[in-house]
């Protein structure tokens, strides 16, 4: 306890030490505070001062400045006027030299254009007193035409009234003619259409039996080249018989008239035995009867024929 009493009075005395020291710290700050801000303050109204004689110096400089401003606005709006005024009078009077001009360059053309006419018309002056004087011989002469005119014209007034009824006459002839001409143009002209018409049903049925021909298939053992078929008979028999057997067939002997059956004729004739057949009619070729030429395109050797025409 005793011990505990001693502790209580040392930490109260600790206590009171620190409180005194702490006051006197503080007052020692404040102190220096209070004198730095006495410093500043002087500082401040030293400055406040001259910042106030600059401002009254500044204040009297501006109240001059504005006179001056005032001056030279007042002055800068008179030059202004004056400008704006100047200006137009200038342009008037730069429209008024304009018009001037123009009316001068006007002026000067007409004067240039009554200056030619007047030229023109001394020379047409000149021109007509010419031609009046010759318009007078003229009319001189005109007058006496015109006396052998007159009767002229009474001459011909009659020729025209009789050439009048022959016209007469001659138009009525020329619109009979006109109307059996146009009759005529009527029926040639129905005629052309039919004749077209005719001409477009004949081409229409020609391409379509040609298109035919050219789809013609031909029947089993026969040989097709271009638009016809060719059968080769393998039976000996007089050309007579052959021409009736081709015809129940449904053909006929093969007749050449041109180079291309020849060249056919060969063909088939190579392609059945390999050689090239030029033997006289009726003849056997290898097993093979080939009945041709029924017409007059060859000429008989005793009893050899042979082509006139086509033959290599």
């Amino acid at each position: 306890a005793v011990c505990l009493g001693l502790l209580c009075v040392l930490l109260l005395v600790g206590i009171i030490g620190l409180s005194v020291y702490c006051k006197f710290s503080m007052l020692s700050l404040r102190l220096t505070y209070y004198s730095n801000l006495t410093e500043e303050r002087d500082q401040l109204q030293t400055s406040c001062n001259t910042l106030t004689n600059e401002r009254d110096q500044l204040q009297t400089s501006y109240s001059l400045l504005t006179n001056e401003r005032d001056q030279l606005q007042t002055s800068y709006n008179n030059m202004t006027e004056e400008r704006d005024q100047l200006q137009t009078s200038y342009n008037n009077m730069t429209e008024e030299r304009d018009q001037l001009q123009t009316s001068y360059n006007n002026m000067t053309e007409e004067r240039d254009q009554l200056q030619t006419s007047y030229n023109n018309m001394t020379e047409e002056r000149d021109q007509l007193r010419t031609s009046y004087n010759n318009m007078t011989e003229a009319r001189d002469q005109l007058q006496t035409s015109y006396n052998i005119m007159t009767e002229e014209r009474d001459q011909l007034q009659t020729s025209y009234n009789n050439m009048t009824e022959e016209c007469d006459q001659l138009q009525s002839s020329y619109n009979i003619m006109t109307e059996e001409r146009d009759q005529l143009q009527t029926s040639y002209n129905n005629m052309t259409e039919e004749r077209n018409q005719l001409q477009t049903s004949y081409n229409s049925m020609t391409e379509e039996r040609n298109q035919l021909q050219t789809r013609k298939t031909c029947p089993a053992g026969w040989w097709k080249f271009g638009t016809s078929c060719y059968y080769l008979s393998y039976t000996v028999n007089t050309a007579g018989s052959v021409q009736k057997e081709c015809r129940t067939m449904g053909g006929q002997l093969v007749v050449i008239n041109s180079r291309e059956e020849q060249v056919v004729d060969n063909t088939l004739s190579q392609h059945t035995h390999g050689t090239s057949d030029s033997h006289s009619c009726g003849e056997l070729a290898g097993s093979v009867y080939l009945w041709r030429w029924l017409y007059s395109n060859c000429r008989g050797q005793g009893h050899q024929l042979r082509l006139l025409w086509w033959c290599d």
